[in-house]
């Protein structure tokens, strides 16, 4: 009985901390159902008077939201695919492998991530339009695993180096490659800390905009905060359809946290103990 009276306080903000997490969304739910586009009311009911879901309809009628949903889901999880390939082999080879400027590698992939991404924009966009790959899913594919890779390197290279090593031998003696050994033995060990990588590089992209604004330039080719941006006029927002649209875009990302959250707390804490 002392051990729970000791933590009621802990339990007490862990409640106040997710009112305030969900009281956002629920004010943005609430624009999106208020008649009339209508961002302010005196009211604080959650479903306000004359609900109606005119806003989400408007939203698939007359933009090109649907599509720009689409391209923002192929995007994110390509990159995410591709990040988490390369950085796994990244990873490993610094985890398992003695070579020269190894260290210095790993300085130089850790000062990489405090460099802001503003300040990359100027070459990759002269870079991507050497490449050709300007307007391209390829271009912003490209540009975003620029700073997801040297970040996911560093999470499962900690996380490698708390598997032991003596299983990938006793691989090899039944026969196992090197490649063999990684592919069957280390990855599927690596499930949680590759999982993290992967949703940090997918929802990277899923939240880019500076870099997408840039190197995107057709409507086609718009993610979905591209999109979001063009609902807001010079003179005039569309805050109904801004909302319904902003509590669309949450049910991906919540669907792969959902999905994932299995290997989330394994996969951000294995890696931290040895490094």
């Amino acid at each position: 009985m002392a051990k729970r009276e000791d933590t009621w306080w802990a339990h007490a903000l862990l409640v106040g901390g997710c009112i305030l997490c969900i009281l956002p969304l629920l004010r943005i739910f609430s624009v999106s159902l208020r008649p009339g586009d209508k961002l302010l009311a005196t009211s604080l009911d959650v479903i306000p008077k004359g609900a109606t879901f005119e806003s989400y309809v408007q939203v698939f009628s007359d933009t090109l939201f649907l599509r720009w949903l689409v391209n923002s889901l192929i995007l994110s999880f390509l990159t995410a695919a591709i990040s988490v390939a390369l950085s796994a082999t990244a990873a490993y080879a610094l985890s398992r492998y003695r070579f020269p400027l190894r260290k210095s590698v790993m300085v130089f992939l850790l000062a990489s991530q405090m460099i802001p991404v503003v300040v990359l924009l100027l070459p990759l966009y002269f870079l991507l339009q050497n490449m050709h790959l300007l307007n391209t899913y390829s271009g912003l594919i490209t540009a975003t695993c620029v700073y997801t890779i040297p970040f996911s390197v560093w999470i499962l290279k900690g996380y490698f180096d708390t598997i032991p090593r003596e299983l990938e031998e006793a691989g090899k003696v039944d026969g196992l490659s090197d490649v063999g050994a990684f592919w069957r033995i280390v990855v599927p060990l690596s499930v949680p800390g590759l999982s993290i990588a992967g949703l940090f590089s997918f929802t990277t992209v899923w939240n880019e905009y500076i870099v997408a604004r840039v190197i995107l330039q057709e409507s086609e080719f718009y993610t979905w905060p591209i999109g979001l941006f063009e609902l807001q006029g010079d003179f005039n927002t569309r805050w109904g359809m801004f909302a319904a649209s902003s509590v669309m875009v949450t049910i991906p990302v919540l669907g792969v946290f959902l999905y994932s959250s299995r290997w989330l707390l394994s996969g951000l804490t294995a890696g931290s103990v040895k490094g």
